[in-house]
């Protein structure tokens, strides 16, 4: 049974999240809070699996309790819901331990079954968060990487999480996207998810040119 905590400052949402949830199977509402503080004590009361936080609360934020969470309870998955994409609450909140987030305009469906992704071990980051945030990360940089050097993308600064590098590794061995979904129990979204943020690192959108530069980039770091 998967526990969740509800988060959001409209009741209205929190009551319709709560219809939704409480009626699949294997999903138990735990608690439904209003604020931040609220949370952070419904988490120490329940210790629950999931908590569902919207960003922007009056008093502690969104982003404040999870942090908070993230590091009393490292094993809770915090799923950020939001109505925008706005850069700087994305890479505050993925900066500061965010499992993913939620767009609340989802359609019951997808929330359900994002829900059970984050369970195992997916970042949830729907295709226009994804965007927002590679956009970001590409502005962070000092200097455009340039396509074709693997020196310039190492001296950018970017470094890759464990599961890009093994779609790095898929893509550099001729895995779809969908093959690759299949190998790691990935949804296909999340996949080219992931592919989005690779791609935006490296400073090119042209999968043969970027499995040439991670191919290069995987081997030199394998010394």
């Amino acid at each position: 049974m998967i526990s969740i905590i509800i988060v959001d400052d409209q009741r209205l949402l929190r009551e319709g999240l709560h219809t939704i949830l409480q009626s699949e199977e294997g999903l138990e509402i735990a608690a439904m809070c209003a604020s931040g503080k609220e949370a952070l004590q419904a988490v120490q009361e329940h210790r629950p699996n999931v908590v569902l936080m919207d960003i922007k609360m009056s008093g502690m934020d969104g982003i404040d309790a999870m942090k908070r969470i993230k590091r009393e309870y490292p094993e809770t998955i915090v799923l950020m819901l939001t109505t925008f994409a706005e850069d700087r609450f994305i890479v505050d909140a993925m900066a500061g331990g965010a499992d993913g987030f939620l767009l609340k305009d989802m359609s019951s469906r997808i929330i359900v079954q994002t829900i059970r992704d984050a369970m195992n071990g997916e970042v949830i980051l729907p295709a226009p968060i994804a965007s927002k945030l590679a956009a970001k990360l590409s502005a962070l940089s000092d200097t455009r990487v340039d396509a074709f050097d693997e020196n310039k993308l190492r001296e950018s600064g970017y470094s890759f999480t464990a599961r890009e590098r093994k779609i790095m590794e898929l893509m550099i061995e001729g895995y779809t996207n969908r093959q690759i979904s299949s190998s790691l129990f990935m949804g296909e979204g999340t996949v080219r998810n992931y592919i989005s943020v690779i791609y935006n690192k490296i400073g090119t959108n042209d999968r043969q040119a970027s499995i040439s530069i991670l191919k290069e980039f995987l081997l030199e770091d394998a010394y």
